[in-house]
Parts: C-alpha cells; sequence; structure tokens
C-alpha cells in the first residue's frame, strides 16, 4: 500500500509499505477517513527529526502520517475481546500506545503511560493516511452509527481534544468562554461549547475564521490584532471577564491573555502544543484566584464520550471540513493547510 510521509522542511513523499498484519491483542484498521490535524503541520515545517525533539519524542525513521484515523475493522488478531473490537466494526482509534497495564492505561490514558507513551500514531507509529492501519485492540473507540466516518476522524484527535479541554475546565452552560484560536481545535471547541450552552467569545487574526465561528455558535468575535483583547472581552462580561478560557493557538501573547482575561475564580485551559508564555503570576494568577489548566488531547472513554455527545445532540461536526482529498492530493492538501486561513481537511479513501 501506499503511504503518506513527511521528510521535512514541507516535503511530502509517496512511500511504498506492506499491508499490516495484527499480531496477538492486534487489529487492523481499513481507513475510511483520515483528518488534517494542525499538529501534523509541526512535522510537515520541520528540518527532518527536529519535530520530534520539539515534541520531547526521541528520532525515528519516517512513518505514515497522518493521527485521526477512523474506518472499519478488517482483522482481528488473537486475544481480542469481541468487547474490544470486531471484523466489521465502524471505530476511531486512539492514537497512542502505552504498556497497557498501568493506572493511566488502564483507564485509558495511554498518553501518559508511567513508563512513558510507547507509539504516537502518525509520528513514531504508521499513522492513517493509508488504506490499511494497525494498532492495539485497547486504542479502539466504537463510531456510533449515526455519526460519518469524517465526524470520526475529527474526534479522533481535534474535536476530541477541544471536549477534553471543555470538560477539563468544567465548563457550564450558564458561563462565558473565551476561546483563542479558531483552527480546527478552536473551532471544534468553539462549535461543542455553544452546544453545552455556553456563551462564547471567539478570537482570531483572521476574518473567515471568525466568520466560520460565528457560523459555529460564537456570539461574540474579537480580532487581536486590531483590539485590546483583555478590554473587550471584560466589556462583554460586565467588567468581570470571562469564566473560563481556552488557548488553540500557541501564541505566547494569547495564552497571556487567555490567564489575564477570566474573572477572579476563572480558568484558563492551554490545548496547543509547543511554545512558552510568560505571566506576571501575582496580578495575573495569585491574586486573583485563577487556575490554570493544561490539557492533552483525552482519554478512550473521553473519546467516546464525545462521539456520543455529538450523536445525542446531532452537531453537525461534517461542516468543520472545508477540503475533501484523496491521498493522490497530498502535497496540494498539506501546502494549503499549510496557509492556516480555511477550515479543516481530510482525505478520504
Amino acid at each position: 500500500m501506499k503511504g503518506v510521509v513527511f521528510v521535512g522542511d514541507r516535503k511530502i513523499e509517496m512511500r511504498d509499505f506492506a499491508d499490516p498484519t495484527p499480531g496477538p491483542n492486534e487489529v487492523v484498521l481499513e481507513i475510511k477517513a483520515s483528518g488534517m490535524c494542525g499538529s501534523d503541520l509541526k512535522f510537515y515545517r520541520a528540518a527532518p527529526g527536529e519535530a520530534m525533539k520539539m515534541l520531547g519524542f526521541a528520532n525515528a525513521d519516517p512513518v505514515i502520517a497522518g493521527h485521526e484515523p477512523c474506518g472499519v475493522v478488517v482483522a482481528v488478531g488473537s486475544n481480542v475481546h469481541p468487547k474490544q473490537a470486531y471484523i466489521g466494526q465502524r471505530a476511531m482509534c486512539h492514537h497512542y500506545r502505552g504498556c497497557g497495564a498501568c493506572p493511566h492505561c488502564s483507564t485509558g490514558w495511554m498518553q501518559l503511560c508511567v513508563d512513558g507513551v510507547a507509539e504516537v500514531y502518525g509520528a513514531t507509529g504508521n499513522g492513517a493516511h493509508a488504506k490499511y492501519m494497525k494498532c492495539p485492540a485497547s486504542t479502539i473507540v466504537e463510531l456510533p452509527s449515526e455519526l460519518s466516518f469524517e465526524t470520526g476522524a475529527a474526534i479522533a484527535c481535534g474535536t476530541g481534544t477541544a471536549w477534553g479541554a471543555l470538560k477539563r475546565l468544567e465548563l457550564a452552560g450558564d458561563e462565558t468562554i473565551a476561546i483563542f484560536g479558531q483552527g480546527p481545535v478552536g473551532l471544534s471547541a468553539t462549535q461543542l461549547a455553544a452546544a453545552m450552552g455556553a456563551r462564547v467569545i471567539a478570537l482570531d487574526v483572521s476574518e473567515e475564521r471568525l466568520a466560520r465561528a460565528k457560523a459555529f455558535g460564537a456570539s461574540d468575535v474579537i480580532n487581536p490584532s486590531n483590539t485590546d483583547v483583555v478590554a473587550a472581552i471584560r466589556q462583554l462580561t460586565r467588567g468581570l471577564g470571562a469564566h473560563a478560557s481556552l488557548d488553540a493557538s500557541s501564541s505566547p501573547e494569547a495564552r497571556k491573555q487567555a490567564v489575564q482575561c477570566v474573572r477572579t475564580w476563572g480558568k484558563a485551559c492551554f490545548v496547543g502544543e509547543g511554545g512558552t508564555v510568560s505571566l506576571d503570576v501575582s496580578p495575573d494568577m495569585l491574586r486573583r484566584q485563577v487556575t490554570l489548566i493544561g490539557s492533552w488531547t483525552f482519554s478512550t472513554n473521553g473519546q467516546a464520550n464525545c462521539a456520543r455527545f455529538i450523536a445525542d445532540r446531532k452537531i453537525d461536526v461534517d461542516s468543520l471540513f472545508t477540503d475533501r482529498w484523496t491521498l493522490a492530493d497530498a502535497e496540494k492538501a498539506y501546502q494549503l493547510f499549510d496557509k492556516q486561513t480555511t477550515g479543516k481537511g481530510v482525505f478520504l479513501m
């Protein structure tokens, strides 16, 4: 089979790989949809091996890209219980492998494995930008019958990451949240927070993305490039500030504003990978009792709960995707996605 490989410096190659065969406790997915995520751009843009270092992983040989897998189980190895996975099952993959036995792995948080995450599919292990993908049965999360494969791919990282952050914030329907960055994760957070009943203030430097945020449920939009962000948010909240904020941009300035814009006893959450932030701890946090949260994706249970929430509330996650591609279009697809002015892309098989 052919697989998309990031070779570094914005270059992509289509390479030949053997069709995978499941070993004990493993399954093979026939991929139907493989989403494009903002974190893929770190590997696409970086010099060879540099993205791995930035994210704290050891260097590895190039692998098949794509960590938002969704498809159908077509092969099952030995020792796989039918409640874990079965042939014909519509499924997403939780895109991490851990030891499988530690307290974190046993509760579905494989990326927090006490021995260190063994593989991140699409980064250190073969991912979903190919016809087939092999993964542990423990990473399989069933896709509700009401949802499309495209929606499943979004939940497998970007939309699921937004869900995980909102749950960490314990957002309530009578609260206001400021969401910084309206790329795939931030826009997902806007859509989900609005579905939860919260008031959303969406922020982005792209007017096109702000227009999409408005269509996805944002009550108010702010362009930080021409506005005093903290003052604007306070003006919209009777001088108090937002109850919560979420930064999906990784911008140092946006992260600082995300902390400063919340009210006393407010919560700020960072989900964007990499980068830094500089805070004046006493006025920005201590003297206002502000809670700062870091949220790294989600568990298998969280992924399943996100899918169920979307299905039950009939949320149109497919509308996140502005571009649909075949694997043969991978170079063109990532050139467009690299501009970060449109919405989310997905490869359909």
